[in-house]
């Protein structure tokens, strides 16, 4: 007898509400970590990684959606969805760059705050990991292999450029929106005159080739371990 649409699902959704709560936790623990060490400090020094992280999980709450609902969605409705994740992708491993603001800060352990930084970083690598793994298999069903680990590829490339772009040009998000002549001057200026603006490509190509590779590590990872179950 063949299984019904929702009886195909169950097994899909079971996963992900098991990546959501795995997820949850981890998020949890960064929250602890910041929250302790606001109440003992009465600092707000690292604050602002509750909004890093907020963004971070946009993307992920986007493929998610999209992905549980993807037979039933039309392309023009994944379209500009997809625009939309990827414009906020870059959040999500942005937070690598955090790293930057770990310093010796009296009254804090310097472990406690490197843990502290590390938990968000991580917690942003793998929502975008998770989040650019829906998306990829979105492709891949109706393009195939090879268009879905393009796509994957580039968006990771891209998200290099706008890490590049939010941490040493400041822009955000919903600069395409609020400030988009400025954004599209800086990103033409840089196309245009790649040799005057070798650090914008010497960050997108190390950070992509990190991003990439670490990526395939994953995704690698767990087909191997689902062979040996």
């Amino acid at each position: 007898m063949p299984l019904s649409p929702t009886s195909l699902e169950l097994p899909q959704i079971r996963q992900r509400l098991n990546l959501i709560l795995l997820l949850g936790a981890s998020l949890a623990l960064s929250v602890l970590l910041i929250s302790f060490r606001v109440f003992f400090t009465q600092q707000l020094t690292f604050v602002f990684l509750l909004w890093n992280l907020f963004l971070a999980f946009i993307p992920f709450g986007l493929s998610t959606m999209l992905g549980l609902s993807a037979g039933r969605l039309k392309a023009r409705v994944l379209l500009p969805v997809g625009l939309v994740w990827l414009l906020f992708f870059p959040n999500a491993p942005y937070i690598l760059t955090d790293l930057f603001h770990l310093e010796r800060r009296a009254g804090v352990p310097y472990w406690y705050d490197l843990a502290l930084i590390l938990s968000c970083a991580w917690n942003g690598l793998m929502l975008a990991y998770a989040s650019l793994t829906d998306m990829q298999a979105l492709v891949t069903r109706r393009l195939g292999w090879w268009a879905g680990w393009g796509f994957a590829t580039v968006a990771l490339l891209l998200s290099s450029f706008g890490i590049y772009l939010g941490r040493y040009l400041r822009f955000n998000s919903w600069d395409v929106v609020t400030n988009p002549l400025t954004l599209f001057f800086d990103i033409v200026s840089r196309l245009l005159h790649p040799f005057s603006h070798l650090g914008t490509w010497g960050v997108t190509l190390l950070y992509g080739v990190f991003l990439v590779l670490g990526y395939a590590t994953v995704r690698l990872l767990g087909r191997i371990g689902e062979e040996q179950l």
